[in-house]
């Protein structure tokens, strides 16, 4: 299996890729090749996944089916402009043909700490071309024998879901997310598993333990953590060591954090790697 990051917040330093005027934006899409499909992950928030897309090489066109991890902006994309499409507009006008799997709860009315609306444009359940693409999945969904989506939701969690602020609007109230409308993508590959999540609000360490795959690749949301404050520092260097005792290797992006990520990477050393925009990993 390959993995290209399209879009990520940082730019790869990779040499392979550094010559190329790639791109970052806060979001994150991948590109997926299996060994019999291309799946696109997430779409970013504008359009940036599909120029850097081109740079790379990589033809959207070829992509059997995409998958949205969860209603969040930074991953279905802004508002299109009069000018460009951006997100998963952006995406049906590149590919005429591949179904766009979703979780039946991701249009719902996601706000951030400051009551800013950071969800999917609701605009886009109008578009009739985009509806018919639209593929709403239950908490389970098997799309080939070997790839499926899970939202876990009624799970039960060793470690509370912290929302760090986030809400949805419900009956005109404000209420912590739940993150209902987030789901997980598990390929089976020969003897491997591999899990993508976008960005893990469910909690990274009862993911891993719901699914114990031998690779988890996607953000771990603890940009909130505030490692300046001794008793959060010391909430990461906990789940730090406890994700170590997994027999798993990890990638990471996005909404972890760089500095986050430094004192991760401190302690779970090769077991954990951070991808940025650019950085192609092969399974």
């Amino acid at each position: 299996m390959k993995i290209s990051v399209l879009v990520e917040n940082t730019v790869s330093k990779n040499q392979a890729v550094k010559n190329l005027p790639l791109q970052a934006e806060h979001g994150l899409s991948l590109f997926i090749q299996t060994q019999n499909k291309n799946i696109l992950f997430d779409m970013g928030q504008t359009n940036l996944f599909s120029k850097n897309a081109s740079l790379l090489g990589i033809n959207l066109q070829s992509v059997d089916f995409a998958i949205l991890s969860h209603g969040h902006y930074d991953h279905g994309g802004l508002p299109s402009s009069q000018n460009e499409f951006y997100g998963i507009e952006e995406f049906i006008n590149l590919n005429k043909n591949a179904p766009i799997f979703i979780n039946k709860n991701a249009f719902c009315q996601n706000y951030n700490a400051s009551q800013k609306y950071i969800g999917l444009n609701q605009n886009l359940l109008q578009n009739k071309e985009l509806s018919s693409r639209l593929v709403f999945v239950q908490d389970e969904h098997q799309i080939t024998p070997n790839i499926s989506l899970h939202s876990c939701n009624e799970y039960k969690k060793s470690v509370p879901t912290n929302p760090y602020g986030l809400m949805q609007l419900q009956n005109g109230a404000f209420i912590p997310d739940n993150f209902n409308h987030e789901h997980y993508l598990l390929i089976q590959e020969g003897d491997k598993k591999i899990l993508i999540s976008g960005c893990s609000h469910k909690g990274i360490l009862n993911i891993v333990e719901w699914f114990k795959p031998d690779f988890l690749i996607g953000g771990f949301h603890f940009k909130s953590i505030n490692i300046e404050e001794t008793l959060q520092k010391e909430e990461l260097i906990t789940y730090a060591k406890k994700l170590s005792e997994y027999d798993t290797k990890f990638f990471t992006c996005h909404c972890t954090g760089t500095e986050q990520f430094q004192i991760l990477k401190s302690i779970m050393k090769e077991k954990l790697e951070y991808i940025a925009t650019g950085d192609k990993i092969e399974l």
